[in-house]
């Protein structure tokens, strides 16, 4: 029987290029903080912020790169390699505190540019975000455990909110700013929108597709008591590609652009100093 690693199972590509992308992204984190934490930490009162910057980027670079070397998908309880770590649970409780860090970098920023140009909107939206993402993280952990995807519908719905606010905080700033800075965030403002078109397109008609189809089909959903422990016990390893098709795309797009995403926030951060010369 031939490795699943193989070059012939396109499987083994899908997951080469995650570990792959993962490597160079924990590369890039490792510049930017050779390059901006002394620089920045050496400013009076500027070592704490950054610093707290830098360690929510880590989360999530580190948290979605140990996701990609060991992907799983939680509901199904299936992963590609025979270890505890490959367990939902761990899975899961890595990618809410990732995710959480994550949407902690987009308050942070959102604050930082509204503070500094005066819009209340930026401001007042950076303030919602991450009460929101923790609801959805409840969700998302509410589908793993009862293996009901109507709530992962409903968890990446939050998201699409969310990101929807950040863009019109997005849409408010760039007036304020001219030059490299008004096309960085007109780069944001695009990159939401192609965000929200795959999670309304793709992402959540997936789960209320499979959340109707198991429902036609009478399986059975569990308790939260059970669903607990079979998170923590139960993994199934498959290196078959149609048991991973629905999850190809979408853990490509996360593991990469979005991390990307959380890298572009820390630099922009890091570079405060130089953002108030690009002010309109």
């Amino acid at each position: 029987m031939l490795q699943w690693q193989a070059r012939s199972n396109p499987l083994a590509w899908w997951w080469g290029s995650l570990t792959l992308v993962s490597a160079a992204n924990i590369l890039v984190w490792f510049m930017l903080y050779r390059e901006f934490y002394p620089s920045v930490a050496g400013s009076v009162g500027g070592g704490s912020d950054i610093g707290l910057m830098f360690l929510l980027c880590a989360a999530y670079v580190f948290g979605c790169a140990f996701r990609s070397v060991l992907p799983r998908a939680d509901v199904q309880r299936i992963c590609l390699f025979d270890t505890w770590l490959s367990s939902v649970f761990v899975g899961r409780t890595v990618a809410t505190i990732a995710e959480v860090c994550f949407a902690a970098q987009w308050a942070i920023i959102l604050h930082q540019l509204g503070k500094m140009t005066g819009a209340e909107t930026a401001v007042n939206i950076a303030l919602v975000i991450v009460p929101v993402i923790i609801i959805a993280e409840c969700f998302s952990w509410y589908a793993v455990v009862t293996t009901n995807f109507l709530y992962n519908a409903i968890e990446n719905s939050l998201w699409a909110v969310t990101f929807s606010l950040a863009g019109i905080a997005l849409c408010r700033l760039m007036p304020e700013f001219q030059g490299v800075v008004r096309w960085a965030l007109m780069s944001g403002i695009v990159g939401i929108a192609c965000f929200l078109a795959f999670l309304v397109t793709v992402d959540v008609p997936m789960y209320l597709s499979r959340w109707r189809a198991g429902h036609e089909e009478g399986n059975r959903l569990l308790g939260f008591l059970e669903g607990l422990h079979d998170v923590s016990t139960r993994w199934v390893v498959t290196h078959d590609i149609a048991h991973w098709k629905g999850e190809l795309t979408w853990m490509f797009l996360y593991f990469s652009a979005a991390v990307w995403s959380s890298l572009a926030l820390c630099a922009l951060y890091a570079m405060e100093g130089y953002l108030t010369r690009y002010l309109a």
